[in-house]
């Protein structure tokens, strides 16, 4: 695949990531990531699929919008590194907050699926 085949490609399977996550729905977001997913992000470290689960079944982080612009994948073997630009709103505890980040998607085929393995955010600096 050309490099924007593969973006192209990617941007399929986040997309369906993104869905899953505004669904706030458990089940939907288990469908796109390994048993073993963490999010790293710089506020809360690494946070495992556990942890991240009970925040959002309490209703204390529920996600409406969120999208993301591949800029860069690159495969070795059955491993995927996807990174981009993602932007989502969502409450965190009552409260609205709006996020833009540096996002890097870590996926591992599985029985001929790409499942995320990691995510990893950084906020994209305000000039």
């Amino acid at each position: 695949m050309t490099d924007k085949e593969l973006k192209e490609y990617f941007s399929c399977i986040e997309e369906n990531f993104n869905l899953a996550v505004i669904s706030n729905n458990v089940d939907k977001i288990k469908e796109c990531i390994t048993e073993d997913w963490v999010l790293v992000d710089s506020q809360g470290g690494i946070i495992p699929q556990e942890r991240f689960f009970q925040i959002v079944e309490k209703g204390l982080l529920s996600h409406s919008t969120m999208t993301k612009e591949i800029l860069r994948v690159k495969i070795y073997g059955e491993i995927a590194l996807v990174t981009g630009r993602g932007k989502n709103t969502a409450t965190w505890q009552g409260q609205n907050i709006e996020a833009d980040e540096w996002i890097t998607d870590v996926y591992k085929k599985e029985n001929e699926k790409w499942l995320c393995v990691l995510t990893h955010l950084t906020p994209v600096k305000n000039s």
